[in-house]
């Protein structure tokens, strides 16, 4: 056996402590979660249909944000803009970032504007769902767990995605196509519903044109169009808000009720249209909430749970 002197083992350890650190750090950074870069995908390569048969050289797009510990849950992100414009912020990426906090997977969906052309944006939301749902395994998401949320116009949106949808075409050539677009659940905050009485003119405008036909008027109000295969709801609204009536909210809700399809809503005490600038006391109401019923519905694990 050999006896280092104090010197000497001193000097030793010196020499070995940058290994010993390197081996440890190595270990280490094996368990840190590697961030997932969102991925910015064409929904149609370049050639949009229209919804009459017709096509346009056009694109919506989607980012998908995939959290670092994905729970199996995707939903489909619809930003507002009263159909004009999207606000892909504060109703886009920044949902994304929050969903992905609690192991969801946001998808944020660019859809196409209107201009008085009332298939294109659903076109666009179904065929978000669909890609989801074709891609469910590589993304780490259940295809039965697949959901949408939208915000004032992006909410007419989602509930018109979930009230208008097919189970996908078998026979279709495009493998995407062959996937359902019923949405499993829509969260839907400050939503316009209805094209009628209550209607928010901008979106109507934009969406139907200036003078609807009735037809399409009773299609797109989608308090008329919930049956009992309508996917369940959460729904949230400022009572105070004058830009997009709670009465939207309310009618959507009384036509899921009267279907015994399951649904809360939630009226908000104040906060407008927006909520405050989607901040503040009533901005987090409704995110608490509405995780606590994807929960309730068993959509998101329980906290702790295993998925």
């Amino acid at each position: 056996m050999i006896l280092l002197g104090n010197e000497a083992m001193h000097r030793t350890l010196l020499l070995l402590a940058p290994s010993f650190f390197l081996a440890m750090t190595s270990g280490w950074a094996d368990d840190v979660p590697k961030k997932i870069e969102p991925e910015r995908l064409k929904l149609w390569n370049g050639n949009a249909p229209l919804g009459d048969g017709k096509f346009e050289k056009a694109e919506a797009w989607i980012t998908v944000h995939r959290p670092e510990k994905a729970n199996g849950t995707a939903i489909v992100i619809c930003p507002g803009g009263g159909y004009g414009g999207l606000v892909t912020g504060a109703e886009g990426h920044g949902i994304a970032a929050w969903l992905n906090r609690h192991g969801i997977t946001g998808v944020v969906l660019e859809y196409r504007l209107p201009n008085g052309r009332p298939f294109v944006p659903l076109l666009d939301a179904q065929r978000a769902i669909r890609t989801v749902r074709f891609n469910a395994k590589a993304w780490g998401v259940d295809p039965a767990k697949v959901g949408i949320i939208g915000f004032s116009a992006g909410g007419h949106l989602a509930s018109t995605a979930g009230t208008h949808f097919d189970d996908g075409d078998p026979k279709a050539d495009d493998p995407i196509e062959k996937n359902g677009c019923r949405p499993d659940f829509m969260v839907l905050v400050y939503p316009v519903i209805t094209m009628g009485e209550k209607v928010h003119g901008g979106s109507r405008n934009n969406l139907l044109g200036n003078k609807p036909e009735t037809k399409l008027v009773e299609l797109f109000s989608n308090e008329k169009q919930v049956t009992p295969k309508t996917p369940p709801a959460f729904l949230a609204h400022a009572k105070d808000d004058r830009v997009v009536v709670p009465e939207n909210s309310k009618a959507f809700y009384d036509a899921l009720q009267a279907q015994k399809i399951p649904a809360k809503y939630l009226e908000l005490a104040s906060g407008g249209h927006g909520l405050s600038g989607y901040k503040g006391p009533m901005w987090d109401a409704w995110q608490e909430q509405s995780l606590a019923w994807l929960r309730e519905m068993k959509f998101i694990p329980v906290t702790g749970e295993k998925k």
